[in-house]
């Protein structure tokens, strides 16, 4: 296992834990990062409600629950990410709620980005520190098999033409991002992370 894998997962969180620091950082009007700004922690505060929200209410499709608990061998879902991404909020909940239903085939484990810059460098996309990245690790072999991120295809397609249109990324796009992602109500990143899971049980990754 690469170096930087093996430290961060030293440093990682499970989901309880990562979840629990995000809030007692806001308690201390903080947010998570090595920045700290009034709009970093507003959006930190927005994240935290919104991942309460979908903790309670996001659902795992039957169909992948059942290739979840029947998955061949056990993963390490290595998650970059911080408190105050939006991305990070939406996606985090799915998948948790999918290391649930895996009858403990998948271990979710999250580090901070900033505390972890030698692996984010290494899973960059085009060229920048977007997140949340998920490396997926086969657990018995220690070894990195795919990664994923920083959010499903229909999102990037989103932002993508909104940025080729307009050539900026502002609130409004990123209240339309939202949205998006409210009404995919989470079935892209399940289809995403179980067709990967099937490339590298079939060897095509």
């Amino acid at each position: 296992m690469k170096n930087s894998i093996a430290k961060a997962l030293f440093k990682s969180y499970p989901y309880s834990e990562y979840r629990k620091l995000v809030t007692d950082l806001l308690s201390e009007g903080k947010s998570t990062g090595n920045q700290q700004s009034e709009s970093l922690t507003n959006y930190s505060k927005l994240n935290d409600a919104r991942m309460n929200r979908l903790d309670k209410t996001t659902t795992i499709a039957d169909e992948v629950v059942s290739k979840l608990e029947n998955l061949d061998h056990k993963y390490i879902w290595l998650v970059i990410s911080e408190g105050w991404c939006g991305d990070a909020a939406q996606i985090l909940p799915i998948l948790n709620k999918m290391a649930l239903a895996s009858n403990k085939k998948i271990d979710l484990r999250i580090v901070l980005r900033d505390e972890n810059e030698e692996l984010m460098d290494q899973y960059l996309t085009n060229g920048g520190r977007a997140i949340p990245k998920v490396i997926v690790i086969c657990k018995e072999a220690g070894i990195v098999r795919s990664d994923w991120g920083p959010r499903p295809k229909g999102a990037t397609e989103l932002l993508a033409n909104y940025k080729k249109e307009f050539g900026v990324i502002d609130e409004k796009i990123k209240t339309d991002l939202q949205l998006w992602y409210l009404a995919d109500k989470g079935i892209a990143v399940q289809d995403e992370l179980m067709q990967i899971i099937e490339n590298i049980k079939y060897n095509r990754l």
